[in-house]
């Protein structure tokens, strides 16, 4: 049985902020928690690098945090659940409940079958497509219900980004199946 598109989302990188206090000292958690990355001259905040999930946490002076790496959001969750841990054991006040708001979420999928870009470049609204093979081998499709840009390769495969919420790219690929289906491309 064929998958359809839109069934093989995979999610690929959830990035999200927090903040979780008003001031952090930066040099005090670079050289308590073990593995964590300060080199102020390269980078403002430091790098905490989660195993499980596989998470990375940028830390500022600013008590604000940004989480990457995540491929759900249940595992986003964990991943801000154990950095206030990390942060509580070193006696900051950490509230108990920490909260994040998903910046971006980068989605692959797969069509399954390969598709002209040539041809959807001319039959797209012109207003909302770049596509200049010499210079990237994708078309970048700007939707503007969910707000994503996908990218679109001839061998079929996608990627979604600028999501919100997981179900922003589902209506990004179901959209651009009726658009192609729409100009007999698939």
């Amino acid at each position: 049985m064929k998958v359809r598109p839109e069934d093989s989302l995979k999610i690929e990188n959830i990035v999200a902020s927090a903040k979780v206090t008003d001031y952090l000292d930066l040099p005090e958690i670079a050289s308590k928690i073990p593995g964590a990355e300060y080199n102020k001259k390269r980078f403002p905040g430091v790098v905490l690098r989660m195993q499980d999930p596989k998470i990375a946490a940028l830390v500022f002076g600013s008590g604000k945090v940004v989480l990457t790496g995540a491929k759900s959001i249940d595992s986003l969750s964990k991943g801000l659940e154990i950095l206030g841990n990390k942060l509580r054991d070193l006696n900051i006040a950490i509230p108990k409940k920490l909260d994040y708001k998903i910046q971006n979420i980068v989605t692959s999928a797969d069509l399954a079958t390969p598709i002209n870009l040539n041809k959807i470049a001319v039959g797209f609204n012109l207003d909302k497509i770049e596509y200049e093979p010499e210079q990237f081998p994708g078309l970048v499709y700007r939707l503007d219900t969910p707000k994503v840009v996908v990218l679109l390769f001839g061998s079929g495969k996608l990627i979604i980004t600028g999501g919100k919420v997981p179900e922003d790219a589902k209506k990004a690929v179901v959209k651009i199946l009726s658009d192609l289906r729409s100009l007999g491309l698939v």
